[in-house]
């Protein structure tokens, strides 16, 4: 890790060194790509002031997070299959977290389950949830979560239709993957990966795990997912979950005005402004673009975190800037496990928090309180 110096570097390693199937699956959107695009393209076009002669001797990355201590305004969103990527993926990503004192966030459809990172890490952690037509399982996963001293829930509310991500379908994607001779070539040329996916506790969905007889039969397990995806979900279902998880709620995916003013009636704490990473609706607005009008309509209600295309300290800067409290990174650090496993998190983490304090000193800021608009050329 020594001579890695951006995230795009790790971009490059993790490609190298995880089959292509599950590195496009990390990498990759919908559709034409549109959307993933521009939540890149349009972060770029905001430019800093660069400000002179100011002190900037005492910079503090320091912020609070919903109430609570952060060593940085981010937050490790949820990735799913994180164990796909390096084996046991979500216990290295959420130890390094831990370690850089920011949140970490585990997916419903992570590989280890809620269990299992409980069991490996000394602090809570966050829980993902997405909301399928079998309730009871929900519930009793939202019961789970609360049993590992889960501090937070992210309720994930873009996801009711599927976007379609063509490399996935190209890459025949499976869990277990699905044998073919140009996977086992693949396979062959990345050992490493290899072993450790087979030293990982599972390979499989673990909080699966148990609820489905089906659980260890990828195509009968696959069948059930797709088809619990609930198209009926809606603002009472929100209710519903907050009536069983007493801790705080995040509601993540919210990309319009309307919807943002809802949600901060919602009883949640805090919403994060996304569009999945550009993986759901191809065509829509960048996060960034939206980010202002919702701050100004429900920024003085509810806590509002930023989610879509976060590659460097800059692009954190830049969120602030418009407003976010702070921001959740995705493919940034799920490059970093693939690169180099719990290593390649920490990198990840610390490469965003040295770009951050370097420009937060040439815009002339010391603190994360101080940054707003007026970092930024008109």
């Amino acid at each position: 890790m020594k001579h890695i110096t951006c995230i795009e570097d790790l971009r490059q390693l993790h490609k190298r060194r995880v089959p292509k199937a599950f590195f496009d699956y990390a990498d990759r959107g919908s559709y034409t790509e549109d959307t993933l695009r521009a939540n890149h393209d349009d972060l770029q076009k905001i430019k800093f002031r660069q400000r002179i002669l100011v002190d900037v001797s005492k910079r503090d990355t320091s912020t609070t997070i919903l109430g609570e201590p952060a060593a940085l305004p981010l937050i490790l969103a949820p990735v799913g299959l994180l164990g796909m990527q390096h084996g046991d993926g979500e216990i290295h990503a959420c130890r390094a977290a831990q370690a850089a004192g920011v949140p970490f966030t585990q997916s419903t459809m992570s590989i280890c389950s809620i269990e299992d990172i409980a069991a490996a890490v000394d602090k809570p952690f966050w829980f993902q949830l997405y909301v399928m037509k079998d309730r009871g399982f929900i519930k009793a996963l939202i019961e789970r979560a609360i049993a590992a001293k889960c501090s937070a829930l992210v309720l994930t509310v873009d996801l009711q239709v599927i976007g379609q991500r063509h490399q996935d379908i190209k890459n025949g994607m499976t869990v277990p993957p699905e044998w073919s001779l140009s996977k086992l070539v693949d396979f062959a040329t990345k050992p490493g990966w290899v072993a450790g996916v087979l030293r990982g506790k599972r390979r499989t969905f673990g909080n699966l795990a148990g609820h489905l007889k089906i659980s260890d039969d990828i195509t009968s397990l696959s069948t059930w997912i797709n088809s619990q995806f609930d198209t009926t979900l809606n603002w009472k279902d929100v209710d519903w979950i907050r009536s069983i998880w007493p801790g705080k709620l995040i509601l993540k995916g919210i990309l319009d005005v309307e919807d943002a003013e809802i949600a901060a009636k919602s009883g949640a704490q805090a919403i994060v402004v996304s569009n999945h990473g550009g993986r759901q609706l191809d065509g829509a607005q960048s996060s960034i673009k939206v980010l202002p009008e919702i701050v100004d309509s429900v920024g003085s209600q509810v806590e509002i975190m930023f989610d879509g295309g976060i590659r460097s300290g800059m692009d954190v800067l830049r969120a602030l800037a418009l407003g976010a409290k702070s921001c959740m990174i995705g493919r940034a650090y799920a490059y970093g496990l693939g690169a180099g496993g719990q290593e390649g998190v920490a990198k990840a983490i610390d490469l965003l928090a040295k770009e951050l304090i370097t420009t937060m000193g040439l815009c002339g800021v010391n603190s994360i309180a101080e940054i707003d608009e007026r970092v930024l050329a008109e």
